[in-house]
């Protein structure tokens, strides 16, 4: 991303880190994530970004080897944000005080009050006496450094928002970068404004520079894609394509995990709306043999993954002479699947993109949208010229139905689980309300219930309707059907799918669970 302006998120380990990546570009700037520990006075300079964030994080100034900032950050005359955490590193750093005790911890909504002392960083703030912001700290910052200036306040952060105006180095105890931090964004858009940006990231410029480094990594080499089917791959394909034309070879690999039809879908929408060379490889057979018995979901997915790249490399070897392995991994697959920190945090669940993949892997990855959420990829398929329809699609998980069949997979459960899918999916088309929901899909479950058909006494699955609005996959929230549409679907599938008995509907967000139930 050498010709866009850059803003450096030095990572402390927040579970929001992402977030703020995510506003920043909504703002249309583009920013890169470091964990602490990988960046030092070298590197930085190195990088030499226009500003610099510092995430929250969990640990504590106080605690000995806390993590810290480089030591020359704060000499390098560019403007820094500390939010949290990182708030309460900067004022450690510059010699001011963070103390823990009673009655100063905050975690929830709170309420800003404005000091006398004007800034920039709240023009637009403030119409009202007082700001929704979000807290989540125990510690409290306690005496600023001297050359600081106090902008806000609540009850129990007496600092609040400060800075130091003249060198721009502001710092504040809330998150602005979540939803319940009302005019966050506002805050946000405030510092890029202080720090000078133009605002030059969109997709277009992604584009074009992804198409640049591409060209510059594979060079007259050939790429192998891991086509799933879906949005992230193809967008993916579709991206190498643009970069190096005929030297990519797409395989499909059909694992006989897909939706109902999906995959003479999807190769006959390859055939139709690109020149792109696919080969079709049925491995259904292998997947499915090697998965039996299998009932965790962690040694589901882990397989899966493994299973993968085993038949990519197959059939690589045949048509010979591939460097590179091409997967449409995102940036949400890439923070839950592994910490920034390097440390204690603990992995959500495994990403058949980033997880399983054996040590001996023959082919260099390239994934070009590990840095984009789902989102974006979407406006980035629009860019590349893919078909609307087609982009639009709800996302697709790469171990398929696998997972959306807790217990052992087998053919039977497969068949019912398809039938089943492709009802619920209808239905919603059929109520316009496809467009509305972020994804959504049919759960087997492994119990069965008692039910009465006829005059006869049943015992068939159970399964769970399961639809979900999000922006970018990392939260999400139940879509809020009404009962006619409810009954009328779980009427549906009883009636013509043969094994499923009782229909349930699936009202957990995220967070506490995941989109996926596996």
């Amino acid at each position: 991303m050498s010709k866009l302006e850059r803003l450096l998120i030095i990572d402390f380990g927040s579970q929001f880190t992402q977030l703020i990546a995510r506003r920043l570009r909504e703002l249309g700037v583009f920013s890169e994530i470091i964990p602490f520990q990988k960046v030092d006075d070298k590197n930085l300079k190195e990088y030499n970004p226009k500003a610099v964030i510092l995430s929250g994080g969990p640990a504590s100034v106080l605690e000995k080897n806390s993590p810290r900032t480089p030591l020359n950050l704060f000499d390098m005359d560019i403007p820094v944000l500390g939010i949290c955490y990182g708030l309460q590193v900067l004022v450690k750093v510059l010699g001011g005080q963070v103390e823990r005790g009673k009655g100063t911890a905050e975690f929830g909504r709170a309420f800003l009050k404005k000091s006398v002392i004007q800034t920039d960083l709240i023009n637009g703030m403030f119409s009202d006496d007082s700001e929704q912001v979000w807290m989540s700290h125990g510690d409290h910052v306690s005496e600023i450094p001297l050359s600081f200036q106090v902008f806000a306040s609540t009850e129990s952060a007496p600092f609040a928002i400060i800075g130091d105006k003249k060198k721009k180095i502001y710092g504040v105890q809330f998150h602005p970068e979540v939803y319940h931090t009302l005019n966050g964004s506002k805050l946000l858009d405030n510092f890029l404004k202080i720090s000078g940006f133009k605002k030059n990231w969109t997709m277009k410029s992604y584009k074009e520079t992804k198409i640049n480094q591409l060209q510059k990594t594979i060079g007259d080499q050939r790429v192998i894609c891991a086509l799933s089917g879906g949005v992230d791959s193809s967008v993916t394909a579709a991206l190498i394509h643009k970069a190096i034309g005929s030297k990519l070879t797409c395989i499909y690999v059909d694992h006989g995990m897909m939706r109902l039809n999906e995959s003479d879908e999807i190769i006959n929408m390859f055939k139709d709306y690109f020149n792109i060379k696919i080969i079709h490889a049925n491995e259904s057979d292998l997947f499915l043999n090697t998965l039996k018995g299998i009932v965790d979901p962690e040694e589901k997915r882990k397989i899966i993954g493994r299973l993968f790249i085993e038949v990519f490399t197959k059939y690589s070897n045949e048509i010979g002479n591939i460097k590179f392995l091409a997967q449409g991994t995102l940036y949400p697959d890439v923070i839950e699947s592994v910490s920034f920190t390097g440390g204690p945090s603990e992995t959500i669940k495994s990403h058949h993109n980033v997880g399983g993949l054996p040590k001996n892997m023959q082919l260099e990855l390239v994934e070009p949208l590990r840095e984009l959420f789902k989102d974006e990829v979407r406006k980035l398929g629009i860019e590349l010229g893919l078909p609307k329809h087609f982009i639009s699609r709800h996302p697709f998980p790469g171990p398929g139905l696998a997972i959306r069949c807790p217990g052992e997979v087998n053919l039977n459960k497969l068949k019912i689980l398809k039938h089943a899918d492709s009802i619920f999916i209808n239905q919603i088309k059929k109520y316009n309300l496809y467009d509305k929901i972020w994804q959504a899909f049919v759960v087997l479950l492994p119990v069965r219930s008692v039910g009465v058909m006829g005059d006869g006494r049943t015992y068939d699955f159970v399964c769970s309707l399961r639809a979900v609005t999000s922006v970018d996959g990392m939260t999400a929230d139940f879509y809020p059907f009404d009962n006619e549409f409810l009954g009328e679907t779980s009427n549906k599938i009883i009636n013509e799918v043969r094994g499923i008995n009782r229909v349930t509907y699936d009202i957990t967000s995220k967070p506490p669970g995941t989109i996926e139930w596996e």
